[in-house]
């Protein structure tokens, strides 16, 4: 089997047109480093690298070089690759993650993911600085909307997001662009029933080990939408989900993916960097 470099390389020259033919090469040497080291951490990718007769310091020159070129962007290199896996998917019902997650208590990493395989493929993100994990909807939209270029057409779309995203401008959003969800809420939300009597969450919570089935409410200005409310000991509290599909114990299983998709995921940006 060839070096995974020059199989990256097959790969990218698919789409890829670079000036220099080596310039690829040297892109596509550096990238399999990255994957092999599993650290992003440029001394760990040397071991990985061909020395090409070079001192440890001019490879790390090189590295540095790659890291802050900028004409290396995902716009050219992973939304390529990314365009062309998802053609797979064509037609296909896909169910998305939004989340966040801090980095060095300074920086907040927003992504938006593809749950496969039981693990999960980034679609868009951005860092800001910014220490906390909450985030406004002005925020991730430039998330959102990056990852409509990547979709391919026709695809039946389910956002799941964390307590945190219950926002007005994010559901508006999701309906506009017809995709379905399911978004935990918090407990102090305030939900109008079908008989017009507004009540908060947590007035909404069943007793231990049951769950309410809770249709047509309203939440956050005029958005209508269903409410699954649970107490699970083996949850250790309440669980609330809001979504626009009909409400069933099922919501809970759906909205349950989320873990086994963004979670590993973030969890190996932690514990790499």
């Amino acid at each position: 089997m060839p070096h995974l470099y020059l199989q990256l390389q097959t790969q990218l020259r698919q789409w890829i047109k670079p000036k220099d033919q080596r310039h690829l090469q040297g892109f596509s040497e550096a990238v399999a480093a990255i994957l092999q080291s599993k650290s992003a951490c440029l001394s760990h990718w040397l071991p990985y690298l061909s020395h090409r007769n070079c001192k440890a310091r001019s490879q790390m020159e090189r590295l540095n070089y790659l890291v802050h070129n900028p004409h290396i962007i995902a716009e050219t290199f992973y939304n390529s690759l990314l365009k062309n896996f998802l053609q797979a998917f064509v037609g296909a019902s896909l169910e998305l993650v939004l989340d966040t997650s801090v980095l060095w208590d300074k920086f907040c990493l927003i992504e938006v993911c593809l749950i496969w395989g039981g693990r999960s493929i980034s679609l868009a993100q951005v860092v800001l600085e910014h220490g906390s994990a909450t985030v406004g909807f002005e925020h991730y939209r430039p998330v959102l909307e990056q990852v409509l270029t990547v979709l391919p057409a026709q695809s039946n779309v389910t956002l799941l997001a964390d307590r945190g995203f219950e926002h007005g401008e994010l559901i508006r959003w999701l309906q506009h662009n017809q995709w379905s969800w399911a978004i935990r809420a918090k407990t102090n939300l305030q939900v109008t029933l079908s008989r017009g009597k507004t009540k908060s969450v947590e007035q909404l919570i069943p007793p231990t080990e049951q769950a309410y089935l809770i249709p047509n409410v309203t939440v956050l200005s005029h958005i209508n939408c269903h409410l699954v409310t649970a107490n699970l000991s083996m949850a250790n509290g309440s669980w609330v989900v809001l979504s626009n599909i009909p409400p069933s114990l099922l919501t809970f299983a759906l909205y349950g993916r989320r873990f086994g998709g963004i979670e590993p995921h973030f969890k190996d940006y932690n514990t790499k960097l």
